[in-house]
């Protein structure tokens, strides 16, 4: 029979442990959000970089409550070796696409370009001048003067060179 005396320290530590992650949640998410206003950035963007630290947070509190409830180092070991394994396979099969989420997150924090610029991406053999009509996780949607849209990954705009090319302001006459 289950007594609550016999596990009362791992209870314990088991609700602070939850108390702290949901502050720590509530906290990063509202200096992300803040972050992302001063910055003007776009609220999906926004929410999926809070999705990804949650997602962080998330393994970091179940290896700790693992090693709270006293799981057997070996079963441990075994099971996440196994996992490993598998994600390791399924990563280098698809290695851009974690390339391209760490190329989003990198994008969002140092924002170099914001959605509606024109940019130029220096490729010598491609080169393409367009606007950036929407950032993703893992690509860039662009659109050219002559109406074609272009997908570009955002491990490449990290990759290439870059040039922000100046809004064109008509010549307005301005009244007092």
């Amino acid at each position: 029979m289950f007594s609550f005396k016999e596990y009362s320290r791992e209870i314990i530590a088991t609700i602070i442990l939850i108390i702290v992650l949901i502050v720590l949640r509530m906290i990063i998410a509202k200096l992300v959000k803040q972050f992302a206003s001063t910055s003007q950035l776009f609220e999906h963007r926004t929410n999926l970089v809070i999705k990804y630290i949650n997602i962080l947070m998330n393994i970091l509190v179940t290896t700790t409550l693992i090693v709270i409830w006293g799981v057997q180092t070996e079963d441990i070991f075994v099971t996440v070796s196994s996992i490993a394994t598998v994600i390791g396979v399924a990563m280098f099969a698809q290695w851009s696409i974690l390339s391209n989420i760490t190329a989003g997150m990198v994008l969002f924090f140092s924002f170099p370009f914001r959605i509606g610029d024109t940019i130029k991406i220096h490729d010598k053999d491609f080169p393409i001048e367009a606007e950036i009509e929407d950032i993703n996780t893992f690509h860039v949607s662009l659109k050219t003067k002559e109406g074609e849209k272009i997908v570009f990954p955002n491990n490449l705009l990290l990759q290439k060179g870059i040039s922000i090319i100046p809004a064109k302001y008509e010549e307005r006459e301005f009244f007092d």
